[in-house]
């Protein structure tokens, strides 16, 4: 029988698996299983850590990851960060850090070994790979290049950037690109085997700018992890129907798949080899329903998906989700055959 990290490993390679992997998002729901504030876990790695060992155990899931929020990077890039005692961290558009864009000019681009919140998610992959990695698949996490981007001019101000200055937008997405990829670095040298790429303001252009903007950037930067010898794991949070096809083309090993979008359409668009992951309301089917429902909402999803699929949610799975729910995720995959 495989462990978790085995058995992602052989699905992301295209070799034989004893089950189907399950690999949900969880981040407030495990600081609520380990009895912790959510700012303790947002901001001690060691608490994310314990949170994340004790929820994989507990739900029988095959990785851990380092996940927490999307404002690591632009808060040692000085960006307004407003904390809160057991919610999220969030950015304070309305003052931007690159609201004036000359900004970018002298901004430099942070040591994520240096100390910071960049340093804290480092630490967590590390501490994470001394205590399961020989068992669970270790997972990083950066920001993508649209929802970096976002996060550092505002993301309102960035769509209107695509019309008004192409040319800023472009060095922007440089910017982040280079600190994206040394962010994933630090996390792959102390032991992540998976980076997650969390680009979600992807999901609100248009094919056109997509293609012409966004899609360049997101190459660069899955060309960019594979150099650095991990695999990648692309969560775009949103409805990416209509650039179905070219995500497909990025190389990723894994894509995860939201609501909004059909797995069926999904396996059309990306082709037969592509693993997919998801894609099931994290209210609506997971946190409202019951273990029967979420079940035959898992096989739904597999039957389109085929062979190549991974049991997981659209997005993070919600606090409050009673635990029979998130344990009908595990039952599933560990019942059936790709």
């Amino acid at each position: 029988m495989m462990n978790g990290r085995e058995r992602i490993l052989a699905m992301l390679e295209g070799r034989p698996v004893d089950h189907l992997p399950v690999m949900p998002i969880t981040m407030m729901f495990a600081g609520d299983h380990a009895g912790v504030k959510y700012a303790a876990y947002a901001s001690d790695y060691r608490v994310l850590a314990q949170a994340q060992l004790a929820t994989a155990r507990d739900y029988q899931f095959d990785y851990v990851s380092a996940i927490s929020d999307p404002s690591r990077e632009a808060a040692d890039c000085g960006a307004d960060v407003r904390y809160f005692d057991n919610q999220p961290p969030a950015i304070d558009e309305t003052n931007a850090l690159l609201g004036d864009k000359s900004v970018l000019d002298r901004l430099e681009i942070p040591d994520p070994r240096a100390e910071g919140r960049m340093l804290d998610r480092v630490r967590g992959v590390e501490l994470l790979k001394e205590k399961a990695g020989g068992d669970k698949l270790v997972e990083g996490w950066i920001e993508g290049p649209c929802a970096e981007s976002a996060d550092l001019r505002g993301i309102n101000t960035l769509m209107l950037d695509f019309y008004d200055d192409p040319d800023f937008v472009r060095r922007l997405f440089d910017f982040v690109l280079e600190m994206e990829l040394r962010f994933a670095k630090a996390q792959i040298d102390v032991g992540a085997e998976l980076m997650g790429v969390g680009d979600a303001a992807a999901s609100l252009v248009g094919p056109q700018l997509y293609e012409e903007f966004v899609w360049p950037y997101e190459q660069k930067l899955v060309d960019g992890l594979h150099a650095l010898g991990t695999k990648v794991r692309l969560h775009i949070c949103g409805n990416i129907s209509k650039i179905l096809p070219g995500i497909g083309q990025l190389g990723c090993e894994m894509v995860d798949l939201d609501y909004f979008v059909s797995v069926a359409d999904a396996r059309r668009a990306m082709g037969p080899d592509q693993v997919l992951l998801g894609n099931l309301d994290p209210v609506r089917t997971l946190r409202d329903g019951t273990p029967e429902s979420i079940t035959a909402a898992v096989a739904q999803c597999h039957r389109e998906a085929g062979p190549h699929y991974i049991v997981g949610a659209g997005c993070e799975i919600p606090r409050g989700t009673p635990p029979e729910n998130v344990l009908a995720l595990s039952r599933y995959a560990q019942t059936h055959q790709p």
